[in-house]
C-alpha cells in the first residue's frame, strides 16, 4: 500500500501496481475499421487471451447474443476461461482507456470510480453511449463514483491524455489539454488543469510535453510519445529521421523533459518510432509507447517492422521482471490505436 500525503484525499496508482482485472471492450462499431474489421476481432482475442493467464479480464459486450459468440471464437487460443467476465453494456466504441472511469484510490485506500465526462475527443458526434458506461459500472462494481467539477460545470478527460507514476508526477501534452482544436474543456488553464490533477489524482507535478504524433485523431494523446515505466524511469518517442513529420515535434518534447530533469531525478530512455505507416493513403498512428502493462506481463505493439525486434529488446531489459509480448497491431491501428487504448486496468 501506498501511503497518501497529508495534504491529499485521492491518489491514481500507476498501470505497473498490483491489478485486480482489466476491462476491455469486444470490438463491434465496424466504421472504426474500414474495410479492415474482419482482422480485428482476432488481435482482441490475442489481447484477451494473454492477459487471461496472469488476471481476470472484464469483456464488456453489446448484449447477450454476442457473449455466446466470442466464447466460441476465443477457443481458439488459450485463454482461460475461469478469468473471464462478461458485462452488458452498450458503447460507441471500444477504446476504453478513454471511456471507461480511473480507478482511484482514498485515504483508506478504498477504490472509488472517478467519472469523467467523456466526448469522443471533442471530434465525432456519437458518444452517448460511451459516456454512460460509468453509471453501468457502479451498479456492477457497488464502488463509489466521484464527478470531477470545475467552475460547475463536468470536466472532460481521457486516459489516453494523461500518465503517472503513483508517486505524485504526470505526464501530459498541451496540444491535447491546452489547444483550441478539438478543445475538451473551453476556458479551462494550464493552473487549473494541475489543480483538478491535484485534488483528484493526488499529483504535486505536471511534466507538460507539447505535442503528439502525425495521424493521432485524439490531437496529442501522451500514450503514443511519453510513459512511466516506473517511478523514476520514462520511455519517450524518438524519431531519428530528419525528413519525418513527427522528427521536429518529437525532438522538442525530448529537449523539453531534458531540461525538467536537469538534477537528473528521473531515468529518460528513447524509444525509436517505427517506420510511418499507412493504411488506404492514411498515416496511421503507429507507435511502440502504446504498450499495456499487466501483473505479469507486458504486451507491446509492434507493426511487421525492422524496428520491431529491437524494441522488444529493450523491453526485456527495462521490464525483466515480467514477460514481453508482442502483439501484431498491423491492422488495429487502423482504428486509431492500439494496444494501451482499447484497455484500463483496475487496482486491487
Amino acid at each position: 500500500m501506498v501511503s497518501l500525503p497529508k495534504e491529499f484525499n485521492y491518489r491514481m496508482p500507476a498501470e505497473w501496481e498490483k491489478q485486480k482485472s482489466t476491462w476491455v471492450a469486444w470490438p463491434h462499431n465496424k466504421k472504426d475499421w474500414p474495410n479492415k474489421f474482419r482482422q480485428i476481432p482476432s488481435v482482441f482475442a490475442e489481447i484477451i487471451s494473454q492477459i487471461s493467464k496472469v488476471q481476470k479480464v472484464n469483456i464488456i459486450v453489446e448484449n447477450i447474443k454476442s457473449k455466446k459468440k466470442i466464447i466460441k471464437f476465443l477457443k481458439d487460443y488459450k485463454t482461460k476461461y475461469k478469468n473471464l467476465k462478461f458485462i452488458v453494456c452498450k458503447t460507441n466504441r471500444v477504446w476504453l482507456r478513454d471511456s471507461f472511469p480511473f480507478f482511484i484510490k482514498d485515504r483508506k485506500n478504498k477504490k472509488i470510480l472517478l467519472d469523467w465526462e467523456f466526448n469522443a475527443w471533442a471530434k465525432y458526434q456519437d458518444f452517448q453511449k460511451d459516456n454512460k458506461i460509468c453509471a453501468k459500472i457502479k451498479k456492477i462494481t457497488n464502488l463509489k463514483t466521484l464527478k470531477p467539477i470545475l467552475k460547475k460545470r463536468k470536466v472532460v478527460l481521457e486516459g489516453g491524455s494523461i500518465d503517472v507514476n503513483g508517486k505524485g508526477t504526470l505526464l501530459t501534452t498541451k496540444e491535447c489539454l491546452l489547444s483550441k482544436i478539438q478543445e475538451r474543456n473551453p476556458g479551462i488553464s494550464k493552473l487549473e488543469y494541475e489543480n483538478l490533477f491535484e485534488k483528484y489524482l493526488g499529483i504535486k507535478k505536471v511534466l507538460w510535453l507539447n505535442k503528439g504524433i502525425t495521424g493521432d485523431d485524439t490531437h496529442g494523446h501522451i500514450d503514443d510519445i511519453a510513459r512511466f515505466i516506473d517511478e523514476k524511469k520514462i520511455f519517450i518517442a524518438y524519431e531519428n529521421n530528419k525528413k519525418d513529420a513527427n522528427y521536429k515535434n518529437l525532438k522538442a518534447n525530448y529537449n523539453i523533459i531534458s531540461k525538467m530533469n536537469k538534477n537528473k531525478e528521473l531515468e529518460i530512455i528513447k524509444l525509436p518510432m517505427p517506420k510511418p505507416k499507412f493504411i488506404e493513403g492514411a498515416r496511421v498512428p503507429a507507435s511502440y509507447l502504446n504498450f499495456y502493462i499487466a501483473n505479469k506481463i507486458v504486451l507491446v505493439p509492434v507493426f511487421k517492422d525492422k524496428k520491431d525486434k529491437m524494441i522488444l529488446k529493450i523491453f526485456r531489459k527495462h521490464f525483466y521482471k515480467r514477460k514481453i509480448i508482442p502483439i501484431d497491431c498491423s491492422n488495429l491501428i487502423w482504428g486509431f490505436g492500439a494496444v494501451h487504448c482499447l484497455t484500463q486496468q483496475e487496482p486491487i
